[in-house]
């Protein structure tokens, strides 16, 4: 299997060897896809089946602490997590690259581009229910969310991980009495891929993520730029993200898909393939 190494320095001083797993699927111009929490790269299973059909050489990998890639204890924060990710890019010397980050990888999308981009290896950037710009609310940002419902989730996966993710991954699709867009045997796919990370991962990962002020990584980007949202997403709820990640991109493209939960890669599959595929030919 293939994987990129680097070395994660821990709180106490000591170097630790952390393998990355990626997949490396077809040919043309590079699209590296950056999975959201708590998922790994094998979310993207209905992007992989299309996009090398377009030209299109499709890189998706597991985040550390996620899926088959290595779990140290230290290293959950975005400066870090966006080394990993350019290390891959320099592992595999992509260039004209579009990175695609959803929801907890758009942080790893807008760090990489303010701290690493000067070689100019990435073109284009999409965003996908992204957490950015600042998922927590403080006196200078209203429409983020309360710390107390961060610190409840917390509480819920030290508790009962398995029995959150049930519960979060029907908030994820959408799925309640009236409304079941996606099918009971997904559902329980992604909680097996959940499941699959450490717990200390998961919560780590999740103070970043509902922590993390983007709003300065989001000033530096100047490449072309997709941001796609759903109205219904309540998960990341549109508002307090995207609504406010355009007006710091304001020369980015903005699709609202009004129907759509947070896991629209999926309910609209066919529809966000095809604007991703236009948007990285175009």
């Amino acid at each position: 299997m293939p994987f990129i190494t680097t070395n994660s320095v821990s709180l106490s001083g000591n170097s630790e060897e952390v393998n990355i797993f990626y997949q490396d699927i077809g040919r043309g111009k590079p699209v590296v896809l950056i999975h959201g929490w708590p998922l790994n790269y094998q979310q993207w299973e209905y992007q992989l089946n299309e996009l090398p059909k377009h030209n299109i050489r499709v890189i998706a990998y597991d985040r550390r602490g996620f899926g088959l890639s290595s779990r140290p204890w230290d290293g959950y924060d975005y400066d870090t997590l966006a080394g990993d990710l350019k290390l891959l890019l320099e592992e595999l010397d992509l260039t004209d690259v579009t990175l695609v980050g959803f929801s907890m990888g758009g942080g790893e999308v807008a760090r990489f581009l303010s701290k690493y981009n000067n070689e100019g290896r990435v073109t284009k950037a999409v965003f996908v229910g992204s957490v950015t710009p600042y998922l927590l609310q403080t006196d200078d940002n209203e429409t983020g969310l309360p710390k107390e419902q961060f610190e409840t989730m917390q509480e819920q996966i030290e508790d009962d991980r398995a029995k959150f993710l049930a519960s979060f991954g029907k908030m994820f699709y959408g799925v309640n009495l009236l409304s079941h867009p996606v099918s009971n045997e997904i559902l329980l796919h992604d909680h097996n891929l959940a499941m699959q990370a450490s717990g200390y991962s998961t919560i780590k990962c999740m103070q970043s993520w509902s922590t993390t002020d983007f709003r300065e990584d989001l000033r530096s980007v100047r490449i072309p730029t997709l941001i796609i949202h759903g109205k219904e997403d309540a998960t990341v709820p549109i508002a307090s993200s995207s609504d406010e990640t355009v007006k710091y991109i304001p020369h980015a493209q903005y699709f609202v898909y009004d129907d759509a939960p947070h896991g629209l890669y999926y309910t609209h599959k066919n529809k966000f393939n095809e604007d991703l595929v236009s948007f990285v030919n175009s």
